[in-house]
């Protein structure tokens, strides 16, 4: 298994012997706004370049998952340059809709036996933040990777901890974890994503699992930088379980 943090939580997954792009935010340096209503007003979206050229994210893409299809895991610049026959993985059926309606033609809806070409694609749940906020962010998931031939990958999506998280991890024991934990929020509501403490409480809920931490310091709402999310692993005595990849690192496992 290789996984490479391209920007925020896009990823290439080569699981299987299979390549999978999940959450696809491709857009140049600055393309969009920034998102309302919180921090860096004066910052468009993404803050930061991609590592990469979209060529080489791209290239022999088997099939790409959406987590959900905010702008930050999917974009305008994504659906310009996935092909239109592109194998496309969604949460629900509502997305499905949304995404054939932008000209994909070969797009299923994730579930608990969701398979691609050997590879078991389970549907987890996610919490979009607590309380009120959730009404205007709507539901997102995360995806369960598992192959005889690989560990089994757990990609939490962009969800905060809460008991349906420690249920996911009771249920599929996952050795290797991705996790948002950029600590986006807006002036008002909390947390969208996680943040340290979500971290920290993911971590002791899977004792086995090594995590990385991606979704930080690329659009204009992060609060978490990874500097401050390394300091407190130390101070927790968990860094040694846990990654946070610069934009363009790579991690095998």
């Amino acid at each position: 298994m290789n996984i490479q943090l391209i920007r925020n939580a896009t990823l290439i997954v080569h699981y299987a012997g299979k390549k999978f792009l999940v959450d696809p935010f491709l857009a140049k340096k600055g393309a969009y706004p920034p998102f309302q209503n919180s921090a860096r007003q004066d910052q468009n979206n993404p803050l930061v370049d991609l590592p990469v050229s979209i060529d080489e994210i791209i290239q022999d893409i088997d099939a790409v998952i959406l987590t959900h299809l905010h702008l930050d895991h999917y974009d305008d610049a994504a659906k310009e340059v996935l092909p239109n026959g592109m194998k496309i993985f969604v949460q629900n059926a509502e997305d499905d809709e949304k995404v054939r309606n932008d000209g994909f033609e070969n797009v299923e809806v994730l579930t608990e036996q969701a398979e691609f070409e050997g590879v078991q694609l389970i549907k987890t749940e996610g919490q979009h933040g607590k309380g009120e906020i959730l009404k205007m962010l709507g539901h997102v998931c995360g995806v369960v990777f598992k192959h005889e031939s690989e560990k089994s990958l757990y990609i939490a999506g962009d969800t905060v901890w809460y008991e349906g998280i420690e249920k996911e991890i009771r249920t599929h024991q996952p050795e290797v974890m991705v996790l948002n934990a950029g600590d986006n929020q807006f002036l008002e509501g909390g947390s969208l994503v996680m943040g340290k403490d979500d971290v920290f409480e993911t971590l002791k809920a899977a004792p086995n699992a090594a995590i990385v931490a991606v979704h930080m310091e690329a659009v204009n709402h992060w609060a978490l930088p990874r500097k401050e999310l390394k300091v407190f692993a130390e101070e927790k005595e968990f860094a040694g379980r846990l990654t946070v990849p610069d934009d363009g690192e790579a991690l095998s496992f």
